[in-house]
């Protein structure tokens, strides 16, 4: 269990410390905003660009793994939208939301640094794997789904995120890793090293910057609208993954490295997105998004540490 702790503890410690600093006052709130600008514009993007470029395309295009985490992500979508409707009776809107918090990861903020301890070897590839899914289904099917939810027009808004997209860092960062890898490009030694060193800042401040952003939250809204989205995210949606992975061999898909397995059932498991509350405060929704987020991150640490230990000790039988 020590081990376990000693993957999990430093993570927590970091975001603990990014709290503290910024509720004691060393660091103001706008100020984890310029360091979370940091990390999406330049370390994230530097990272991506980084793990792919030095590895085959093969090596880092695996469609099994897109295929479980994506199926199981949208497996999550449809129950929560469909249970936060018909169960707890909300919105629409609302139920769009509920069904975000629980699909989709926080795989560059928390996952990757977590991977980094456990799995070096596939951080980098697996990072990149989710953040295909993430923002180019994930996202705007969501908020596809909200607009519709207000009557708007799905084709604008649909047009309007992928226009976003494409100014994204963080997929210029991985359209030009992936380029780099097909084409077999060798980077001169200055400019290779120049982006590893953004990419290595990408960890430690990631976290710092989550826990800075915990600050002002509260428990406001916490009760039947909050404990399914922890539910959903922590427990369910890990679970969906495992599903469709041990479905694989009936799809006629090439089985998952054991690695990539673990890397996949563990970037399901994080909490939610780091902009969850800010695309919900648009729709009405920030005290109840901001509550989740706050009672996910905190009980994320007892649930990572317990599926991490679960993982090792179930290593010889699912892997």
């Amino acid at each position: 269990m020590l081990d376990i702790l000693s993957i999990t503890g430093p993570i927590y410690i970091i975001i603990a410390l990014g709290f503290l600093a910024t509720f004691c006052g060393l660091f103001a709130k706008s100020d984890m905003q310029v360091f979370g600008k940091f990390v999406l514009h330049f370390a994230l993007p530097a990272l991506l660009f980084s793990s792919l470029s030095q590895r085959s395309i093969t090596e880092i295009f695996n469609p099994s793994y897109l295929i479980v985490y994506l199926m199981g992500s949208l497996l999550i979508v449809a129950t929560g939208y469909k249970g936060s409707l018909h169960i707890y009776r909300q919105n629409p809107t609302t139920a769009t939301f509920s069904a975000m918090g629980m699909s989709c990861s926080n795989s560059g903020f928390v996952g990757f640094p977590i991977l980094l301890l456990t799995m070096p070897e596939v951080a980098g590839v697996s990072l990149a794997l989710n953040m295909i899914v993430e923002n180019l289904v994930m996202i705007p099917l969501l908020l596809i789904m909200a607009e519709k939810s207000r009557g708007n027009s799905s084709n604008k808004v649909l047009r309007q995120t992928l226009f976003r997209l494409l100014k994204s860092p963080l997929i210029i960062g991985l359209i030009a890793g992936f380029a780099t890898s097909l084409l077999q490009l060798h980077l001169p030694e200055f400019l290779s090293r120049t982006i590893n060193i953004f990419s290595m800042s990408s960890g430690a401040l990631s976290l710092f910057v989550i826990g800075g952003a915990l600050v002002g939250q509260s428990f406001q809204g916490v009760g039947r609208k909050i404990y399914p989205i922890v539910i959903g995210k922590l427990l369910l949606h890990p679970l969906a993954v495992l599903g469709f992975i041990l479905l694989l061999p009936v799809t006629g898909l090439p089985p998952l490295d054991p690695s990539l397995l673990k890397a996949a059932i563990l970037m399901a498991a994080m909490p939610m997105m780091s902009i969850y509350t800010i695309l919900a405060q648009s729709y009405g929704l920030e005290d109840s998004s901001s509550s989740a987020m706050l009672v996910t991150t905190i009980a994320s640490f007892f649930s990572l540490s317990g599926l991490l230990l679960l993982l090792q000790i179930s290593e010889g039988i699912i892997i």
